[in-house]
């Protein structure tokens, strides 16, 4: 089982970036945080790296419902989506499978849940 979904889109890096917050908000989502690798990679390691921005998004319900269901599964939380530059106009979008990630915890009131948000996820990125 893989542990993320994945799509390839033909567009400009910050047009999909916002695409893929458009569609993670159409799902319930929000954007909690927003992780630049590439300014954080230079600014800390004076190093070049491509376009790359880890996006944090949560859903509040899904959140809360598995927050009830295990107290500990914020060290899980938010669901990341990564955007990344392959090639000029060569964008990857991939989601993390919260079902793959859920496994190693022995609860079963999650399963559902995380069967819900990894439909959502795939939705976004199938969407784009």
């Amino acid at each position: 089982m893989s542990y993320y979904f994945d799509k390839t889109v033909a567009m400009d890096f910050d047009g999909a970036v916002n695409l893929v917050k458009e569609r993670l908000k159409e799902e319930g989502f929000g954007v909690l945080t927003e992780i630049d690798i590439k300014e954080t990679m230079r600014k800390k390691l004076d190093k070049e790296f491509r376009n790359y921005k880890i996006l944090g998004a949560c859903n509040p319900p899904f959140a809360y419902q598995a927050l009830l269901a295990e107290d500990k599964i914020g060290t899980m939380l938010p669901c990341n989506v990564i955007v990344q530059e392959l090639a000029d106009n060569k964008i990857e979008i991939a989601a993390v499978d919260p079902i793959a990630s859920m496994q190693a915890i022995p609860n079963s009131n999650l399963a559902s849940i995380a069967s819900q948000i990894q439909g959502k996820l795939k939705k976004v990125i199938a969407s784009l």
